[in-house]
């Protein structure tokens, strides 16, 4: 089976120079170290090859590695496209449609921006308790210490203080209320003006045209960035519908997609909806190297660029350890 190192990325940007220095990102200069590393030991291949590997068994090289870019932050255009651009890489880019159509912040990078505006989580963790022991009769909560207690558990990115945050105002709490309780902290921590920040946030449509047409790749993020596995068809269906129509609208070819996940999200129902649809890969958030063919097409892992070494100069390493 053909194997390919499919690489994620978010936030490309010179930390120290920006406003939000502990955002969790990748330094502009060294995602530059990377490339030169990769250019060494790796050869980059494009969407389409990988679509014909799995559907029609092309050969892809040895050590092939494709670079995928989720949310269409505008460290995209203005950091990463001139040198992909320059380099002659195409990129796999995959906007959530709605952060650029309605300039509204994703919940997930209010979350983001809240943490990085706090170098101590611990008011931060005050303020949401006081929000909970406000909301609890009205949703029926559980008490705080039963949210931590079940929630606070460290990965290998975040500790566990910072995973009780992000698990609480993403998934544990009912939708509406997450959505409350993130626009409060957001306004007290980061901006009261959301749709300004949005539009310094994310690209714009023509900026992600301009891309198409110098030969880069944008995929499906989904309308809404939901955890799609949490929906049910008829909502998937229409996050897939209404994200194509967006992909149509900027130039894409709709004969030859893709798919991210929002955070990795996916089940058998929206699988049938992107075949459905004619997709042609969908790419999670599990670590892994990539086994190219039809049955992995829709269930592809990646790997993160903490992975892989930001140095030119580093001696090939392999990034995971393979279970064949």
């Amino acid at each position: 089976m053909q194997k390919c190192s499919i690489i994620m990325y978010h936030y490309v940007r010179e930390l120290p120079y920006t406003r939000y220095p502990a955002i969790k990102g990748l330094k502009t200069s060294l995602f530059k170290e990377q490339l030169a590393y990769m250019s060494k030991h790796y050869t980059f291949v494009c969407a389409k090859d990988l679509m014909e590997a799995a559907w029609n068994g092309a050969e892809l090289p040895e050590n092939a590695a494709w670079l995928t870019f989720d949310d269409a932050y505008a460290d995209h255009y203005t950091n990463v496209f001139p040198i992909l651009d320059e380099m002659g890489i195409e990129g796999a880019f995959f906007p959530p449609v709605k952060a650029i159509t309605e300039h509204e912040v994703l919940d997930v990078n209010k979350i983001h921006f809240i943490l990085a505006a706090n170098e101590d989580v611990r008011p931060l963790v005050a303020d949401i308790y006081r929000l909970l022991d406000e909301h609890r009769e009205a949703y029926r909560l559980e008490s705080n210490d039963h949210y931590y207690r079940k929630l606070a558990k460290a990965n290998r990115f975040d500790p566990a203080e910072v995973i009780f945050i992000k698990r609480l105002l993403q998934v544990e709490l009912p939708e509406n209320l997450r959505n409350v309780m993130t626009d409060v902290l957001f306004r007290k921590y980061v901006s009261d003006d959301e749709e300004a920040f949005s539009r310094e946030l994310y690209m714009n449509e023509d900026q992600m045209r301009c891309m198409v047409r110098h030969g880069m790749h944008i995929g499906s993020h989904g309308y809404d960035h939901y955890w799609l596995d949490s929906l049910p068809p008829d909502k998937q269906r229409m996050e897939v519908e209404k994200s194509l129509e967006f992909l149509a609208r900027i130039g894409c070819d709709l004969e030859n997609w893709s798919m991210a996940y929002p955070y990795g999200a996916y089940n058998d129902s929206l699988v049938e909806i992107l075949k459905e649809k004619g997709c042609k890969l969908g790419v999670s958030t599990r670590v892994d190297i990539a086994r190219i063919s039809k049955k992995n097409a829709f269930s592809l892992p990646r790997l993160d660029t903490n992975d892989l070494p930001k140095d030119r100069n580093a001696a090939f390493v392999c990034p995971v350890r393979e279970n064949e």
